[in-house]
């Protein structure tokens, strides 16, 4: 279906459809008479292709519109507004759980609409698999029995491309659904009172992981994500020193990452136990800077280290005026507050060419290397290395 006010439009993009290989394409040139369709053909797979600034019924209602009509195809939004409104219309319609494609600019290409069109099937070929959900039970035997493990990302300096540190990311090894990914058990963990527990058996881990890269001179930086839940305890930074202590890590070589997921109604505890941990020279990190409640106010209140640009921010921002001046913002900001700043989400040779442009400090993601076992380090170390030779800092 292509809805669009405007008849050449119309006459247009069906065209391309037909040419695309499409034997239905249906056109309208109103809102209210597309619902009608979509309402009497609730049962047919359709892509809507759908104008947004239209008379009487723009784009955004109709999609309100098709949300109680249980709408469950797929949708492209077409329209020659601002980047920035198509971009919220987007996200608006992913909002309401409709699978949009993406949007296009008019005049629409064959060759953009062809691009769209093979992304459908594409997706339709890989249906969405549900994940499943565990019980608090389970993840408090998953903790005694010693099933979390401990994965790690690395950290490269942007400027020699050499290791420098690793971000500890945990996994539960099930025994029967294997490796489980931290988003389907760190909210069970902060709902039901286990996090602290699950955060000891990371950081443990990562320690003594840290001491054995440093025995066989392997000298890392070791980030371990910390919870807003764990920094409600006031034990909790005496716990963190005196495993360093144990483990013979310095704490001067632990990044503790911070990720507010939820609102820190009452700052007195973590406030406190943030200072002290600084006053025990670990260093502090803020995670996904711009989203969720990282904010300007948190770089104010609490001495941070590190700064850490959102992914959001940085993958195929090449693409993205936003996301772009959004990244740069970001890092002049860390850079003028005198702290380290790491680019997250660096997916491809185009996001880093983009961020050693910019002359960012640090970088991390899937172009540079995935979340691994310990044991894996040192063969992506060996690749990396072939891949991207180190560029040793000439001193002056």
């Amino acid at each position: 279906m292509v809805l669009d006010d405007e008849t050449f439009m119309l006459k247009l993009v069906a065209h391309m459809l037909k040419r695309l290989g499409f034997k239905s394409v249906i056109t309208y040139d109103n809102g209210l008479a597309a619902l009608e369709w979509v309402a009497l053909n609730s049962g047919q797979s359709t892509l809507i292709l759908l104008d947004l600034n239209m008379p009487d019924m723009d784009g955004m209602e109709f999609v309100r519109k098709l949300v109680a009509l249980n709408y469950a195809g797929t949708l492209i939004l077409i329209s020659g507004e601002d980047e920035r409104i198509l971009q919220t219309a987007e996200k608006l319609v992913r909002a309401h759980n409709i699978n949009a494609l993406g949007h296009l600019n008019k005049p629409v290409t064959m060759e953009q609409l062809s691009a769209m069109i093979d992304k459908s099937f594409l997706l339709q070929s890989q249906p969405e698999v549900a994940k499943k959900t565990y019980r608090v039970g389970e993840l408090h035997a998953a903790i005694a029995n010693g099933e979390l493990i401990n994965y790690y990302q690395p950290k490269v300096s942007v400027t020699t491309a050499m290791l420098i540190g690793v971000e500890t990311l945990v996994r539960w090894q099930h025994p029967v659904d294997g490796l489980v990914f931290p988003d389907q058990f760190i909210g069970l963990a902060e709902e039901h009172g286990l996090i602290d527990a699950l955060s000891e058996v990371v950081i443990r881990n990562a320690l003594v992981q840290a001491k054995k890269w440093l025995t066989a001179g392997l000298h890392l930086h070791i980030a371990i994500n910390v919870s807003m839940n764990n920094l409600t305890s006031l034990t909790f930074a005496d716990f963190v020193y005196q495993e360093a202590v144990t483990a013979g890590v310095s704490p001067l070589d632990i990044m503790l990452e911070v990720t507010e997921s939820r609102l820190m109604l009452d700052q007195r505890i973590p406030l406190e136990v943030l200072t002290r941990l600084r006053l025990k020279r670990f260093r502090l990190s803020i995670d996904d800077f711009g989203t969720g409640h990282s904010s300007l106010a948190q770089l104010r209140d609490i001495p941070f280290d590190e700064l850490k640009i959102d992914q959001s921010f940085v993958r195929g921002a090449r693409h993205d005026d936003t996301a772009r001046a959004i990244y740069h913002a970001s890092l002049a900001l860390g850079q003028q507050l005198g702290m380290a700043v790491v680019a997250e989400g660096v997916e491809d040779i185009e996001d880093w060419k983009m961020v050693r442009n910019s002359q960012c400090e640090q970088a991390q993601g899937y172009f540079i290397g995935s979340p691994m076992p310990a044991t894996d380090l040192p063969q992506w170390l060996a690749d990396w290395t072939q891949r991207m030779p180190p560029t040793p800092v000439v001193q002056p």
